[in-house]
């Protein structure tokens, strides 16, 4: 007789192996599928008696993102932004020892909402929130103390307004950056909350740019650069997200952020670059169109749209700039559009087939993250 092993599900039902078992059998699930649901029930099981041996509530299996994670994650970039971007002239006009003092207040007042949220009411989510404000207000500690000291780099004009932080290039934000991004791997370390990972991807997207200012002080207010530095650097941080999938989440999906912070990065860097030639233009929309394929291979959406929005903009190019006196593009174009929804339904219609090529060609990490998502 085979050994079961049940897991409970957050609504009481209870499944065991030999249930797995049968819906392979019945050709609901592939043998990669079923492999892999199982080490995930496995592990979850082995989780939950962890929280309890440590006196913790068990994890759901999944978190639903409904109206409440909207106004939660609202409310934190709110209070990111108004204390960043949205800062205006008087808030400046405190002088470095006040900004330093209400970074400082603004991130030990977080910090221990995160804690009373986080261990002493069991709400990861508003609490892992609170952390990343904390960790946001960072920056603007350290700019006080350089203004109130006069620490920037020499041949640099001082900063005005600590907003400019956010949209100029400059090599004076490298010690914010760096200080933000030790800050966020600090309180990872007590609070593992997926997206601290995003202000840190953020600060180290910015330090990539303000770094290069630093060691080619004469090209600080180069737009090239700062294109040239973005496009590198969220391919890197791709390739590092890339890897964290490859590696498995078993305590959150830390390698979202990345994803998002690393097309951003590397299609922005792309699309601004200036092309000179319709074959580089071309190319620039081949690119995007791996974009979108690339996003099916990591089961990523985040690629699929920057992918579209970079092919949208080449056919805007062509409408507007290549064949604008030509009548038959817009009936070509037409054309395009139906036989990429012909494509649709063709992979509508060979899914399954195609599913199980791919989860053939897949690292067992991948295809087991794959199955964890899939609705």
């Amino acid at each position: 007789m085979a050994l079961r092993r049940e897991v409970s599900t957050p609504d009481a039902r209870r499944f065991s192996e030999d249930d797995l078992v049968a819906a392979r059998d019945a050709g609901l699930l592939t043998d990669s599928s079923h492999a892999a649901l199982v080490a995930f029930l496995r592990r979850h099981r082995d989780d939950e008696a962890e929280r309890r041996d440590a006196g913790r509530e068990p994890q759901a299996l999944a978190i639903r993102f409904d109206l409440t994670h909207v106004l939660w994650y609202a409310g934190t970039l709110v209070v990111m932004l108004a204390m960043g971007v949205f800062t205006t002239e008087a808030f400046n006009r405190l002088g470095g020892a006040a900004l330093t003092a209400t970074g400082l207040l603004y991130g030990a007042g977080f910090l221990a909402l995160c804690h009373h949220l986080w261990h002493g009411r069991g709400l990861r989510t508003p609490g892992g929130l609170a952390a990343a404000v904390a960790v946001a207000m960072v920056p603007l500690s350290i700019y006080g103390v350089q203004d109130m000291l006069g620490l920037w780099p020499a041949g640099e004009p001082e900063p005005v307004r600590y907003r400019d932080f956010f949209p100029w290039i400059s090599s004076s934000w490298v010690w914010m950056e760096l200080g933000t991004i030790a800050a966020a791997a600090l309180v990872l370390s007590f609070y593992p909350f997926p997206f601290i990972t995003f202000v840190a991807a953020v600060a180290l997207w910015f330090l990539s740019m303000d770094l290069a200012g630093w060691l080619t002080p004469d090209r600080v207010a180069n737009f090239a650069l700062r294109r040239e530095m973005s496009l590198w650097f969220g391919l890197s941080l791709v390739f590092v997200a890339w890897t964290i999938d490859l590696r498995g989440r078993s305590r959150g999906d830390f390698a979202f952020w990345l994803h998002l912070a690393g097309a951003a990065a590397f299609w922005g860097g792309l699309s601004w670059r200036e092309n000179s030639g319709e074959w580089l233009n071309f190319l620039y929309c081949v690119i995007n169109i791996g974009l979108v394929l690339f996003s099916l291979l990591a089961d990523r959406r985040i690629y699929a749209v920057f992918g579209g929005l970079g092919i949208a903009i080449y056919l805007g190019h062509l409408a507007y700039d290549v064949f604008e006196d030509t009548l038959w593009f817009s009936l070509a174009l037409s054309g395009i559009g139906l036989a990429i929804i012909g494509l649709g339904l063709l992979y509508h219609k060979h899914r399954s087939a195609l599913e199980r090529w791919v989860d053939a060609k897949f690292p067992e990490a991948l295809r087991a993250r794959r199955d964890e998502s899939a609705p």
